[in-house]
């Protein structure tokens, strides 16, 4: 991989991995246009450059992820509700995403499944009652069992194509909670979730990875998100107070179109 390719992977990584659209989706269409080989190295790669994306909302929600920490230690009763809830919204995707990593890579890593992911998605998006961002209930009274809920939404986006973000903010408000705060415990938990599944590629296919690509694409990559990343959260949150999701969904649909298009027009492949 040359280091150019690395660092527009990255910052494709970094501005969609936050944002409703998903950057898995928009990561595999990249690579398609790029012309590159769909291998398992260059599927952990995908994965372990999200290690810049994470570092930027632990950098942007620092406070928040300080009090888990305390919380964690004993020294936050807060944080440690808050640090317990991400912890049971986390397992529901951990334990399905291990089960089924190997058929959904299979199966479901093609511009096709994509693009009817973002289809479906946009249209949630243009017509989900989505509340604003100060209506519903603030992140401390989100409560165990629809925590959990939240983790149960996030397994759609186990489908490459619908998006993380989108899955676990519409879980979120579905819970009562405001935009902001479905937003925010997003962020959150894409901490835990990306952070495990970097782990997880890691270790399985991470000595392969480095051996064909390359210390320097991997680092490039991972730097390329973090400075985009946060770029892109700051400005989600500030278009979001402003004016809502309808922009993201109008984005999915929009490109699951072109996507559909060049598929039948035979100018890309699905896999």
């Amino acid at each position: 991989m040359e280091l150019w390719q690395a660092a527009i992977l990255g910052v494709v990584e970094g501005l969609t991995e936050y944002l409703p659209v998903s950057s898995t989706g928009h990561l595999i269409l990249t690579e398609r246009l790029l012309g590159m080989r769909q291998g398992a190295s260059e599927s952990a790669f995908a994965i372990c450059i999200q290690a810049g994306a994470i570092l930027a909302v632990l950098g942007l929600y620092r406070r928040r992820a300080t009090d888990c920490v305390l919380g964690v230690m004993g020294r936050s009763p807060s944080g440690f509700a808050l640090a317990t809830k991400l912890v049971l919204a986390f397992l529901p995707a951990a334990v399905i995403g291990f089960l089924a990593d190997d058929w959904i890579e299979a199966r479901l890593f093609g511009l096709w499944p994509v693009a009817s992911a973002w289809l479906v998605g946009g249209a949630v998006i243009l017509f989900w009652p989505i509340r604003s961002m100060r209506s519903g209930r603030g992140l401390e009274q989100l409560g165990y069992a629809a925590a959990i809920g939240i983790g149960f939404a996030q397994c759609f986006a186990l489908w490459p194509g619908t998006s993380r973000s989108l899955a676990t903010i519409l879980g979120g408000l579905a819970a009562g909670l405001s935009l902001a705060a479905a937003v925010e415990f997003s962020f959150l938990l894409g901490v835990i979730t990306l952070s495990a599944a970097t782990a997880y590629k890691a270790l399985k296919s991470g000595p392969t990875m480095v051996d064909e690509l390359g210390w320097p694409a991997i680092l490039m990559g991972a730097a390329t998100a973090w400075v985009s990343a946060v770029i892109a959260v700051r400005w989600m949150v500030a278009w979001l107070e402003r004016r809502g999701m309808s922009v993201f969904g109008w984005w999915r649909i929009a490109l699951g179109l072109v996507v559909i298009a060049l598929l039948w027009s035979g100018r890309i492949t699905s896999t």
